[in-house]
């Protein structure tokens, strides 16, 4: 026997709900696996500035306990959550430098070196030990566990809190680490199909680098272009494969300098990878400020672009400009008046210019300024010392 229910006959509200009810329940389900514990977060923290591994980009970020540089953890980016290492504490930032700081490269300055007979002589009996088949000690290690650092080392300060900031996610554990490693190594992979993707859609980009998320999966996709790139249908064909989230991101050659790294002219790597993340503008009247060729084969780097380092000392040299007459003023040495044409900060010299051709270098301390004249003016023991020759 069959039994058909009909809606006349059976009420369908009786064996389910209706469907705005059942909405609201998916919805209260998905809230509730979405939520996570919320870590309760203290009013004051240590900060630290943590760099993304991948694109070299610097973040502020708040932690509750005591991190050392060289720490990697998971904290947040302009992309989502990634691997990061600890770089430096905020706090240290600014500071002139204090003998034994933990944030110099190379020995401690903290420490003493051992003379060439003790080294010597420890050499020769860690090399006795190892003959015999005992276990090599070093002579000098401390007996307590390395906690705190060194004694000469400056330990991050907890700092108070106001307004928002990023907090670290969490410490990397091994298994992070893996994963992490594990996405790397699909990287090349995914260059390739990529390129190959791009060359099948003939567009007019050049892809740069690929970054797997470690927080949640997606890829990014870098790359340069010098106009407008319409790239639906290749985000399409990617999904396609990959099968996770797509997100591709024009940058500037300057930027891709930054992602990939390099040897710049000076023999050292590019700054915008190693040093810093910020592309601070950088102008052609900082090397004019500086007295530097304006050549731009001397003055550009290998992106193209005016070189960053052109802005380290731009400010030093304004500063010190202000104590110097300014170029193409005049000065009346003797009974002559002469032209400034030069100002050498770093030799402090002034070169001056006078009717007939002739040029003569005088020192800073040869001027100074007339506040009641409201003129630089040669002093009278120069003058006096001029008229004299």
């Amino acid at each position: 026997m069959t039994i058909i229910l009909t809606r006349d006959s059976v009420s369908f509200s009786e064996y389910a709900p209706p469907l705005w009810q059942r909405i609201s329940m998916k919805k209260d389900r998905v809230r509730s696996v979405e939520k996570a514990p919320v870590r309760n977060k203290p009013s004051s923290a240590y900060i630290y500035m943590v760099k993304n591994t991948s694109s070299n980009e610097t973040t502020i970020c708040a932690w509750d306990t005591v991190l050392y540089p060289g720490t990697s953890v998971v904290s947040p980016t302009r992309y989502g959550l990634d691997m990061g290492v600890i770089v430096a504490s905020a706090h240290s930032l600014g500071r002139e430098y204090q003998k034994g700081n933990d944030q110099c490269r190379g020995d401690c300055l903290h420490c003493e070196s051992l003379g060439e007979e003790e080294a010597v002589d420890s050499e020769q009996e860690g090399v006795e030990e190892l003959a015999s088949g005992e276990e090599f000690t070093y002579k000098d290690e401390p007996d307590e566990v390395f906690d705190d650092g060194c004694p000469g080392m400056s330990p991050p300060e907890m700092v108070q809190l106001s307004g928002d900031i990023q907090w670290i996610d969490r410490l990397a554990t091994p298994t992070d680490m893996s994963r992490y490693q594990e996405l790397c190594a699909k990287e090349d992979e995914a260059m390739r199909i990529c390129r190959e993707k791009i060359t099948m859609h003939k567009l007019q980009m050049k892809l740069v680098t690929a970054h797997f998320l470690l927080g949640e999966p997606k890829i990014i996709f870098f790359f340069t272009a010098d106009v407008r790139v319409d790239f639906r249908e290749l985000v399409k064909d990617l999904v396609s494969v990959f099968r996770i989230r797509i997100e591709l991101r024009q940058i500037g050659v300057r930027d891709e300098s930054r992602v990939l790294g390099g040897l710049a002219v000076c023999g050292r790597d590019y700054c915008c990878h190693s040093v810093t993340d910020k592309l601070d503008p950088v102008s052609i009247k900082m090397a004019k400020e500086q007295n530097l060729s304006l050549n731009s084969m001397k003055i550009s780097g290998p992106c193209g672009r005016l070189l960053c380092c052109l802005s380290y000392e731009f400010d030093f040299y304004v500063e010190e400009k202000r104590k110097y007459p300014s170029e193409g003023s005049k000065l009346k040495v003797g009974f002559e008046v002469m032209k400034i044409t030069e100002i050498n900060i770093l030799r402090k010299k002034i070169t001056l210019l006078g009717a007939e051709g002739r040029m003569i270098s005088i020192p800073h301390s040869a001027v100074i300024f007339n506040e009641g004249a409201n003129r630089w003016e040669i002093t009278k023991e120069y003058s006096a010392e001029y008229l004299s020759n």
